[in-house]
């Protein structure tokens, strides 16, 4: 079994693990476009990871493609949630 993600997985970190895979599938990124039963190649010597999908498939995947609400909108929380950029951009808070 392999483990993609791009979110934390501790304790999940036994045989193949790729993390931190980014743009984040809340963002929009190819991993929020996979739905149950895609299957996704994995290549480790080759550095590759790649879904059995068309361009034009996951083109219309993006059409449909919906954030998720907020979790939380008031507090701490919603803040972090609104100021943190994507582990791709530094993962850092943007404060403008």
């Amino acid at each position: 079994m392999a483990l993609v993600t791009d979110g934390r997985f501790s304790g999940g970190s036994a045989g193949a693990c790729i993390g931190d895979v980014s743009p984040e599938a809340a963002a929009g990124g190819p991993i929020g476009l996979l739905e149950p039963g895609d299957v996704i190649e994995i290549d480790i010597p080759g550095h590759s990871l790649a879904v059995r999908l068309s361009e034009a498939d996951l083109a219309n995947r993006r059409k449909t493609w919906k954030p998720r609400p907020a979790r939380y909108t008031t507090g701490c929380l919603a803040k972090y949630a609104a100021m943190a950029t994507s582990a791709d951009t530094g993962a850092i808070l943007k404060w403008d």
